[in-house]
């Protein structure tokens, strides 16, 4: 799979999260249930990948996302989403990645993308609720729902990426 057809596929996440999930939803979560899945998959472009695609895909998605639903800020979702892309890319760009250790990276990736949403409504005030709040509200909630989804797709998620973005092999060092 190339790059391209990735991004296709990240394009039919998007519409499928943002049309038929919220069919799905109870009621009862309705309005504090968020699916991020095309943010799943930049995390995966992120650890299996190179960080420069997980940045890319990041800020467009991002953009899109800020387009379509956020029209007050635009351009914090794309900072968030290509920001947290680019980091965990970096930070794992060494390292072999488990199922385990992309699920926990899911995970936290996941929590600090709802801060940082949080963090920057909190600062312009277009929320009021504490942060405490938040987490158990919809943070936490919004969390699970992705890591139930990357667990999901984790094999053809990582074959894509993996297929798509060619990691560039460390040259050996001559002794």
């Amino acid at each position: 799979m190339t790059i391209g057809r990735l991004g296709v596929v990240m394009f039919l996440l998007f519409v499928i999260e943002s049309t038929l999930v919220p069919w799905f939803i109870p009621t009862s979560l309705a309005g504090r249930l968020y699916p991020h899945f095309t943010l799943v998959f930049v995390l995966y472009a992120a650890m299996y990948g190179t960080r420069h695609k997980a940045l890319m895909l990041g800020l467009l998605f991002g953009l899109l996302q800020d387009v379509v639903f956020y029209g007050s800020l635009l351009g914090l979702h794309t900072f968030a989403m290509g920001l947290i892309g680019y980091v965990t890319g970096l930070l794992l760009e060494k390292r072999k990645v488990t199922m385990m250790t992309a699920l926990f990276t899911i995970a936290v990736c996941c929590m600090l993308y709802e801060i940082i949403i949080f963090a920057v409504y909190r600062v312009f005030w277009f929320t009021r609720e504490s942060l405490a709040y938040a987490v158990v509200d919809h943070m936490l909630l919004s969390t699970f729902l992705q890591l139930g989804f990357a667990l999901a797709v984790y094999v053809p998620a990582r074959r894509w990426v993996q297929s798509a973005i060619p990691v560039r092999q460390p040259e050996k060092e001559e002794e």
